[in-house]
């Protein structure tokens, strides 16, 4: 019997000692030896004990392991449930390194191991980013103006109370004198369900996107006065019953004011020739996610829909529906990928003022090789495919200032990628505007460089239908 309980173990800790050098390294295959039989006895999950996990509460972490004490396993089931704990861990991006094992059998129960390398949580940082849409519009149309720019300080504080909740504060100056706060807390209940968060911003500025002119936004300035100022408040009420799906419910009070003098260059800025508008809103958003790992996917799918209204009168009365979906597949090993990406949406009523046709450009919604437009309308959307292989990973380690301590461990992912987008924007009075109304189409390659804190870096070099073609920078990260 003796012999049999350590054929055992050896087993486990061949499948399921399988830790994350450093973040970001993404989980690679376990591979399951041929020489070694998997029996089909069942195991029961004992004790689950947890290591490093100095800030973070035990409940936040038992929250996201797919097991507890009492269940029972088969041995190849349970080497499975070891890997999606690991990977729920690491995608709360709470941790450095996570690893889930096997402790220690007592007959036929298995005590697990949970052990844990935290990440930094608080970040008080200065704040410098252009306010375009991208590097490329600010670096190239603005020539890198430090008048478009927001500078100021703000504190990240991620794990604020060991509940994976996180407080946010900016402020702001340069282009947009801002403040603003928020916190979200995922859980407010024992049963760890339902969360909340809320968030508050005032500010004003100097200069105002008052149009779209020949496919780009258009821009007045004022040095003397502001053109615009706004408020905004938001509460939201979050439930997550299990692990992959998330359910958000919110409220919000917006207020935008504009000077005379953008009104008087775009008319229809609000609906009849206001200066001011100021009304609530309210939306529903369900997101699923079942990624390997979500800042940088290579296996897995993703769902977010959101649908809201935006006031509830004849002047601000939008409904809005929209849709993101994603998804990964290995080709022949975890090194070679590819990805879908897809995302469609709709404005109703089709006559909106300038203020709500947005579409694509703004944010992450945009398409590749497009970065110096914009896409105004009110129903449209894109796909995107990527063929990803990656070329490099390896660390660079960093001495430990303080005897005793640790040696730091920065990693990095180099991939290349080849890509094609085609997208839609349907857009009912486009005035000086080519890009809406036709189907649009863009296609390129690249490198996706991937370090700490999930920072990811992007060069690109893009071509799209209208003849052009460049490099395009693009970075994307936690802070």
């Amino acid at each position: 019997m003796m012999g049999k309980k350590c054929h055992i173990g050896l087993i486990i800790t061949l499948f399921c000692c399988h830790e994350l050098a450093a973040q970001p390294a993404l989980p690679e295959k376990i591979v399951q030896p041929d020489s070694i039989a998997i029996t089909d006895s069942l195991f029961v999950v004992g004790d689950i004990s947890i290591t490093g996990n100095k800030k973070t509460r035990a409940d936040i972490i038992l929250r996201e392991i797919p097991f507890q004490t009492g269940n029972q396993y088969s041995l190849q089931d349970l080497v499975k449930e070891f890997e999606k704990a690991r990977r729920q861990l690491m995608n709360t991006a709470l941790f450095h390194q996570v690893m889930v094992a096997a402790k220690n059998f007592e007959g036929n129960k298995v005590n697990i191991i949970v052990d844990l390398k935290e990440r930094w949580y608080l970040f008080p940082l200065p704040y410098f980013k252009p306010v375009d849409r991208n590097l490329n519009q600010w670096l190239v149309e603005q020539k890198a103006s430090m008048n478009r720019v927001n500078f100021g300080g703000k504190v990240l504080y991620n794990n604020t109370t060991g509940r994976n909740d996180k407080l946010r504060l900016w402020l702001i100056g340069g282009y947009t004198k801002q403040i603003s706060f928020s916190y979200d807390r995922l859980y407010i209940d024992k049963q760890m369900k339902w969360g909340l968060n809320m968030g508050f911003a005032v500010g004003k500025n100097r200069e105002v996107n008052y149009n779209t002119i020949g496919d780009k936004q258009a821009f007045i300035k004022d040095e003397n006065n502001y053109l615009r100022n706004f408020v905004s408040t938001s509460a939201e009420l979050t439930y997550r019953k299990a692990i992959k799906t998330r359910h958000r419910f919110g409220i919000r009070y917006t207020m935008e004011e504009i000077s005379d003098t953008v009104l008087k260059l775009n008319p229809t800025y609000f609906k009849g020739g206001k200066t001011r508008e100021h009304f609530p809103g309210i939306y529903y958003s369900m997101s699923y996610f079942d990624l390997d790992y979500i800042p940088y996917p290579t296996k897995g799918y993703a769902l977010d829909v959101s649908v809201g209204k935006n006031g509830f009168n004849k002047t601000i009365g939008l409904w809005h529906l929209s849709a993101k979906a994603s998804g990964s597949w290995h080709l022949g090993s975890p090194k070679t990928f590819f990805n879908l990406n897809l995302y469609g949406g709709i404005k109703l009523p089709f006559s909106q003022p300038y203020f709500n046709i947005r579409f694509l450009g703004y944010g992450d919604v945009f398409m590749q090789g497009y970065e110096y437009y914009v896409v105004d309308g009110v129903v449209g959307g894109y796909m995107k495919t990527t063929l990803t292989q990656e070329l490099l990973n390896f660390n660079i380690r960093v001495p430990a200032i303080k005897k005793g301590k640790e040696a730091q461990h920065i990693p990095f992912r180099v991939f290349a990628k080849i890509y094609g987008n085609t997208g839609y924007v349907y857009n009912p009075e486009p005035g000086e505007n080519q890009l809406s109304n036709k189907m649009l189409y863009s296609g390129g390659f690249g490198i996706d460089i991937l370090t700490f804190y999930d920072v990811t870096f992007k060069l690109e070099y893009t071509f799209n239908q209208l003849g052009e073609n460049g490099l395009f920078l693009h970075r994307k990260s936690l802070f």
